[in-house]
């Protein structure tokens, strides 16, 4: 879908991890592809061993107190992040992928949105020296309840949700608006297509009846009914 340019609107995310290569076919498939190459979505990842200052190339070390795993280091990875912002303008809302941040919403997604640049940091290992949390102060964002390997495959989920949502993404402007949780605690409602019948099952009379207002009705109705459920 075209969109006027007084109400174009892009995003840009920066995406610091250990692992950059993991994005390099995921940012060439389907929609993100396309809005990247429309110009309406950027897509950079970065890699924190750029910036650290160990001849090895070490960005993680034993944490103190003990304990099992390894632990980031605050150095190569607020380097890598004060490096990254200064690429661009405006600096970028930091949003930290961690298990610990609160959960990833419909709601969160919008407002997240909302931010012409998003640097995503992605976690590994044990997670981060907290100290890059207490200086960066980021956003600190969950998938869920449970734990990933690391922080990419959350941070595609972010960048995947966040997209839909910038204008010319989709090709139908309503597809954003019309899903589940695009209102507070709302599911959306059961869809089909060909074949009418299949295995036995028959795609519901009303929706083959032409009759708009109806068609409307039985939607509410059964958005209703899942989201109750």
């Amino acid at each position: 879908m075209d969109v006027p340019i007084a109400a174009r609107r892009t995003i840009r995310f920066d995406v610091l991890t250990l692992f950059p290569g993991i994005f390099d076919s995921y940012v060439g498939q389907s929609l993100l592809a396309d809005a990247i190459e429309s110009g309406l979505v950027q897509v950079h990842a970065w890699n924190m061993r750029d910036w650290t200052l160990d001849k090895h190339q070490r960005v993680d070390d034993r944490p103190f107190g003990g304990g099992p795993g390894m632990v980031l280091m605050a150095q190569p990875v607020l380097d890598s992040v004060e490096a990254v912002q200064a690429k661009a303008e405006p600096l970028g809302k930091v949003v930290m992928m961690t298990p610990a941040g609160e959960r990833l919403t419909q709601r969160v997604v919008e407002e997240l949105a909302q931010e012409p640049r998003l640097l995503l940091l992605c976690g590994r290992y044990e997670g981060f020296d907290d100290r890059i949390r207490q200086i960066l102060n980021p956003r600190e964002i969950s998938i869920g309840d449970f734990v990933c390997n690391g922080g990419e495959v959350p941070a595609m989920v972010v960048i995947d949700a966040v997209i839909r949502l910038i204008p010319g993404v989709l090709g139908d402007e309503h597809s954003a608006t019309d899903e589940s949780h695009s209102e507070a605690g709302r599911l959306e409602y059961p869809q089909f297509t060909r074949p009418r019948s299949f295995r036995g099952v028959e795609v519901p009379e009303i929706l083959l009846s032409g009759n708009h207002a109806a068609v409307a009705k039985w939607r509410q109705e059964q958005s209703d009914k899942r989201s109750q459920k």
